[in-house]
């Protein structure tokens, strides 16, 4: 993989700030019968190192060797065991708990999805929980994303404008084309990913083939039930 800019990561907690996400995957970590944890696409470890609290085992797994660097200089970071790589890494560390924050689910393309799943269901007994949230295609965030004026954000980096186009692929694959333009240098940063938007049923239907049981689908973070209006759904999944 093409890995991040360090200044985008640098940022990326500015822009992507501890909030009421991280509270309900902390909320699951809080549970007495959780002591192992995986989070797997941590990136920076903004919400991995706060898992630590009581003395959990925390493993903070991800591909870009940027991301980890900055993690492991995070506070607390010494209390997490960072591991780059994707699923492929794990080594049937039988986890009571697995996350994946921040739409990470939209990151990985199929097929590779459906072999993260199997993946991590090897990594966890039976009944364990794996939670994670993905955009409801329903909604069609990227549609509004493509038509926001550029922003212009004050930053510890100086003052940058930043803005997004898009596009369709298909089979729920959109194009996202990020631009940051920081105006005290003039220095350009485009980044390029593809996301899949995948339906209720599709996440659904992946999780019972690798091994795993639906047991809610969240509409908020809020925990308000999932009805098909909302912008994101949020899977818990028990181990079968």
């Amino acid at each position: 993989m093409t890995d991040y800019d360090p200044k985008i990561v640098a940022l990326y907690d500015l822009m992507n700030p501890d909030g009421a996400d991280h509270d309900y995957y902390r909320s699951l970590a809080n549970r007495t019968d959780v002591h192992r944890i995986l989070d797997l696409g941590c990136g920076t470890g903004i919400l991995t190192v706060t898992l630590t609290v009581g003395n959990k085992e925390v493993f903070g797994v991800d591909p870009s060797p940027t991301m980890l660097a900055y993690a492991r200089q995070r506070q607390y970071a010494e209390n997490v065991s960072w591991v780059q790589g994707n699923s492929s890494v794990l080594e049937h560390g039988l986890f009571d708990l697995a996350v994946l924050t921040g739409n990470v689910a939209q990151h990985i393309p199929d097929p590779h999805w459906a072999q993260t799943l199997a993946d991590i269901r090897k990594n966890m007994p039976k009944g364990a929980l794996l939670a994670f949230e993905s955009r409801n295609p329903l909604q069609r965030a990227w549609e509004s994303w493509n038509e926001q004026d550029p922003r212009s954000i004050d930053t510890p980096l100086g003052p940058l404008i930043e803005w997004n186009r898009t596009e369709e692929l298909g089979e729920g694959r959109v194009l996202l084309k990020t631009f940051t333009e920081f105006t005290r240098t003039g220095e350009h940063i485009q980044e390029e990913l593809i996301l899949t938007f995948r339906t209720q049923q599709q996440v659904c239907k992946g999780l019972r083939d690798a091994g795993f049981e639906v047991t809610t689908v969240w509409g908020d973070w809020n925990k308000t039930p999932f009805d098909g209006s909302q912008d994101i759904m949020i899977f818990e999944a028990r181990a079968i």
